[in-house]
């Protein structure tokens, strides 16, 4: 789970494309031939005849572009398009607090059904991997006390509200949350389930992150974490990070505490079941 391997010209070409083809940095000027740009650099499979709306994203005020139909896939873009974040005469919506990068992503999605890296499927090996990875669906997670590595690098995200790099894949389904994007949900879980060699305190970070941007009733991410501390529990087990963040406390760790207690309740029940009963 937390590992691809990426070649890295491809990812900065990739990246930089992205980037001139969505984002602008605080240019006006170039926003119109952005915005014509818009259907040859995205391409979606219908038309596209909707205003274009301009979203100012971040602390920077980064400029993106987009079409009102496709925000509108989005019940939170489809309620800002008719409500009090659009400004009727600009066809403007200001997120201050969201992180440009990540939402470049979501507007990739958007326009495309996947962000980079993209979800394959390998025929030959019949599994899922992530475009330019070596890492098949599957994989088991190896988290790593000290991380490092290309996998561990590109997997995460500068989160400005956090100070701190996070893993990718959880601060995009914590905006699909936001935004109302279930598919983009999934997706986003599917690909970090892809991911190996993160550091147990980026893991940390990220589930806590999770847990402090995802409701109770959404369960799945977080139930993600749980499941691969346990997994990997000789790893976390030997961690001061891990030490110093269960004296910290919080709900994340009550919740492991209950799934492990679930856990060896299902060995000693499985255990029951093979042993022979004896009089």
């Amino acid at each position: 789970m937390f590992k691809r391997s990426f070649r890295s010209q491809d990812r900065v070409d990739k990246a930089s494309r992205l980037k001139k083809s969505n984002t602008i940095r605080g240019d006006p000027q170039k926003l119109s031939k952005l915005q014509r740009s818009l259907e040859e650099s995205m391409p979606v499979k219908k038309t596209l005849n909707s205003p274009i709306v301009t979203l100012t994203v971040g602390r920077e005020g980064r400029l993106f572009a987009a079409h009102e139909e496709v925000l509108c896939q989005s019940s939170f873009f489809e309620r800002a398009c008719r409500d009090q974040y659009l400004e009727a005469q600009s066809k403007r919506i200001s997120l201050p607090d969201e992180e440009p990068e990540v939402f470049s992503a979501v507007l990739e999605y958007l326009y495309k059904g996947d962000y980079y890296p993209r979800l394959l499927h390998n025929k030959h090996r019949n599994s899922w991997e992530l475009e330019d990875a070596n890492t098949a669906a599957g994989r088991s997670p190896v988290p790593s006390e000290n991380g490092g590595g290309r996998g561990a690098v590109e997997a995460t995200t500068y989160v400005s509200s956090v100070g701190q790099a996070l893993l990718r894949d959880t601060v995009i389904y914590c905006i699909a949350e936001r935004f109302g994007l279930e598919e983009l949900k999934r997706l986003a879980l599917r690909k970090q389930g892809l991911q190996s060699g993160i550091d147990v305190a980026t893991i940390l970070r990220s589930a806590q992150y999770a847990y402090d941007n995802t409701p109770d009733s959404d369960s799945r991410l977080r139930a993600h974490y749980l499941a691969l501390i346990i997994r990997c529990r000789k790893t976390f087990k030997r961690s001061g990070t891990m030490q110093a963040e269960m004296e910290r406390g919080g709900k994340l760790f009550f919740d492991l505490f209950v799934a492990m207690c679930n856990h060896l309740d299902d060995v000693v029940e499985m255990s029951n079941a093979r042993t022979p009963k004896t009089i």
